[in-house]
């Protein structure tokens, strides 16, 4: 009876959690929405963007995955790339359609790796070394904007060789930062004394936190464990996943005419990068638009210009690659069968 009634009881907490998530993600639409709808409404001027602009933008985009699949076959340990390839785009799309995307899709990449044969200690380690390694590399991308600010204020010019020497120089920032804190205790320690100090006095009535820098040093370490003397190349396919994402991002704006400030720009998608991680909408839906649209005027971007390369990046950064994913999924499920899904246990950690 008692295991009847805790059955009933878990049934209804997850029925409650669903409902606490939906209602948070109509809500999060519903705020987003304004820009969202902008965003789309600027779909007619598509027709005035030459179509050639496409093929470096995607191929941008196609690069910038490559580099993902590269670093978590470089985590992983593994040599094909099929398993990890079809894992990484399914997920990715299945986070950017369901509500709570991001751990939904972590969810589901770390099924299709176990079901491809890789075991799931191993699977679990590598795809969170690879979510610390990614993030880790996006928090270092506001200081490489503020010091590119500073120094060049070069401007987007209809240019490629440009373009893309910028994100070069960028990677190159980002890399040099993410040897440091690899190796370094100090920098980590004091990055999470400033962060730490920082929450703990935006958010005065919550109990105050006292273990970030350790915590810091903690996953840093992890990091290590599993890339072992891998760590440069994990560097260049970290950064280059998120400059090349960039890159798309300036093709974009050079296609609809726009010419501003590429460092500005660059902490523009800083900042819509950080809007996509707020969970309230699948993959940042309309925030990462709303983000766009607000920072790309402070570069000296019109209305009609911020709206259309928002839009041109957008459909080949976060809608594209939803059928992608589907389509690696069903090659995926068609040679390995399909996944099946591990509970975690009471702890929420997964059984060994």
């Amino acid at each position: 009876m008692a295991v009847v009634k805790r059955k009933a009881a878990n049934g209804t907490a997850v029925w409650i959690k669903r409902a606490v998530v939906l209602g948070l993600t109509a809500l999060g639409l519903y705020v987003v929405w304004p820009s969202l709808a902008a965003v789309f409404s600027s779909g007619p001027q598509l027709r005035h963007v030459n179509p050639l602009w496409g093929i470096p933008i995607v191929l941008a985009e196609v690069a910038s995955f490559a580099c993902m699949w590269a670093l978590l076959r470089l985590a992983l340990d593994v040599k094909p790339w099929f398993p990890v390839a079809t894992a990484q785009l399914a997920g990715n799309a299945f986070s950017r359609i369901v509500p709570g995307g991001a751990a939904a899709g972590g969810a589901m990449q770390f099924d299709m790796l176990r079901q491809a044969g890789i075991g799931t200690t191993w699977a679990a380690t590598g795809v969170t070394a690879v979510s610390l390694i990614s993030t880790a590399t996006l928090l270092g991308l506001p200081v490489i904007s503020i010091i590119s600010i500073l120094i060049t204020g070069a401007s987007v010019e209809r240019n490629l060789f440009r373009v893309g020497s910028i994100a070069v120089v960028v990677c190159l920032g980002v890399m040099a930062g993410g040897a440091v804190l690899l190796f370094a205790d100090r920098p980590l320690l004091w990055v999470g004394g400033v962060i730490q100090r920082a929450r703990n006095r935006v958010l005065r009535r919550r109990t105050p936190m006292d273990d970030l820098p350790d915590r810091l040093v903690d996953e840093r370490d992890l990091i290590r464990r599993v890339l072992g003397s891998g760590w440069w190349q994990a560097l260049i396919y970290s950064a280059g996943n998120w400059l090349l994402d960039l890159t798309a991002l300036l093709v974009a704006l050079a296609a609809v005419g726009a010419e501003p400030r590429a460092s500005v720009v660059l902490l523009a998608y800083v900042v819509a990068a950080f809007l996509g991680m707020i969970p309230l909408t699948p993959g940042g839906l309309g925030f990462v638009e709303a983000g766009l649209l607000g920072t790309l005027s402070l570069a000296g971007i019109g209305t009609d210009q911020a709206l259309l390369a928002t839009l041109v990046y957008r459909l080949a950064s976060y809608w594209l690659p939803i059928p992608t994913g589907a389509v690696a999924y069903f090659l995926a499920a068609r040679k390995y069968g399909r996944p099946q899904h591990v509970e975690t246990d009471a702890k929420g950690e997964i059984p060994r």
